[in-house]
């Protein structure tokens, strides 16, 4: 009995240390788990948005530099509170921005002027050449152009202006000649020979002068290397120049003849036209001082025609020669744009790819489609029809 007693003692104190008491019974709040962890506290994250503070304030910063640099008072003004709350360090950087910034905005002043900049346009460099010949050469660096420029330039000028003495004596008798009589007679005709032949040297010598001139201008504006000009500005600015030598720069060479052929056209057109509006202006003129004043011509009309066509005749042929010289004239400048126009854009169309795989495709096809009235697939034949630019 004593025995039982003991072993009935022992497996109560067994009992009672193994089973939890009432204290370790109660349950705190209740907790879920998840993913098999606990999630803790982020003990980073005050320093993680004390660094994204700082990069917003420099990012801040920054922009108000390139915003309020230009003008320090201002900036003094707007950021005074702000510099207190600064370190010796933050201050120091401040200030070194804000030397670089009135440096920067003191940086157009140390260019060469507005004369010779180095990032002058390149169409105020052709504007200029216009005006100084030789001046495109000097700022593309190109001095040795330049006496081949101006002996051109000057030895045509010289020709012109030696050739203009003989042709103005020339033009004065044939006009005193004709004001009074325009019946063709010898003496007439050798006098009109000896003034178109002078004329005829008179403009070669122009020509040559005005070409080697606007050579150099259109040498200027090829040989601009200064900064990146597109080859679309450099094309439209060639035919503004010269009419044909945008296409060239191109490569479009097969465009070259039809627009110098038709302001070769043009040019004779406007020249025919116009010597038969001075023909029969003068003849009219005549015929009409004879109709006015019949006593001061005893021989009869002295015009070239000698009567045989009415004053009224004259003036429609004159005024016909004129309308089509004047609508000649407009369709020469009509031609000009045109071509500047037809230079521009092709310059554009240089860089737009354009592939030769243009086709069109008929393909058969089979699918399946939902019939509701038999409540099942059935397929489908047909036709696919793909085009491909």
């Amino acid at each position: 009995m004593a025995k039982l007693r003991v072993r009935l003692l022992l497996l109560a104190a067994l009992l009672a240390w193994t089973l939890p008491t009432d204290a370790q019974l109660r349950r705190g709040p209740r907790t879920f788990v998840r993913s098999g962890q606990k999630e803790l506290p982020d003990s980073l994250k005050s320093q993680r948005d004390s660094l994204q503070a700082v990069a917003l304030a420099k990012q801040f910063d920054s922009l108000a530099t390139e915003d309020y640099f230009l003008d320090s008072a201002a900036l003094t003004a707007l950021r005074t509170d702000d510099l207190h709350g600064l370190d010796s360090a933050a201050l120091a950087r401040f200030e070194a921005a804000q030397q670089g910034a009135d440096t920067t905005a003191r940086r157009p002043l140390l260019k060469k002027g507005w004369f010779m900049s180095d990032s002058m346009s390149l169409s105020k460099v052709c504007w200029i050449t216009a005006v100084l010949p030789g001046y495109g050469q000097v700022y593309n660096k190109q001095y040795w152009k330049l006496p081949v420029l101006y002996g051109t330039v000057g030895t045509g000028l010289a020709l012109y202006l030696h050739e203009n003495k003989v042709y103005k004596p020339l033009r004065r008798q044939y006009d005193a000649y004709t004001d009074v009589s325009t019946v063709r007679t010898p003496e007439l005709d050798a006098l009109q020979t000896r003034m178109i032949r002078s004329n005829t040297r008179r403009q070669l010598y122009l020509g040559l002068t005005v070409a080697s001139y606007i050579y150099f201008i259109g040498d200027a504006a090829v040989n601009y290397a200064t900064n990146d000009v597109s080859s679309v500005k450099k094309a439209t600015t060639l035919a503004c120049i010269f009419p044909g030598a945008g296409q060239v720069y191109n490569r479009s060479y097969w465009k070259v003849p039809f627009v110098v052929g038709g302001f070769a056209t043009m040019a004779y057109c406007i020249d025919w036209n116009n010597r038969g509006f001075q023909r029969f202006k003068k003849a009219y003129a005549l015929l009409a001082d004879y109709e006015q004043h019949p006593e001061k011509y005893p021989d009869g009309p002295t015009d070239e025609f000698q009567g045989r066509y009415s004053a009224d005749y004259m003036k429609n042929l004159r005024d016909n020669y004129r309308r089509n010289r004047d609508l000649c004239i407009i369709l020469t400048g009509a031609l000009y744009v045109l071509q500047i126009i037809d230079a521009h854009v092709d310059a554009h169309l240089k860089d737009y790819d354009v592939s030769d795989d243009l086709s069109m495709n008929l393909e058969p096809m089979m699918n399946y489609a939902y019939v509701p009235a038999l409540q099942s697939n059935r397929p489908v034949f047909g036709f696919n029809l793909g085009f491909k630019f």
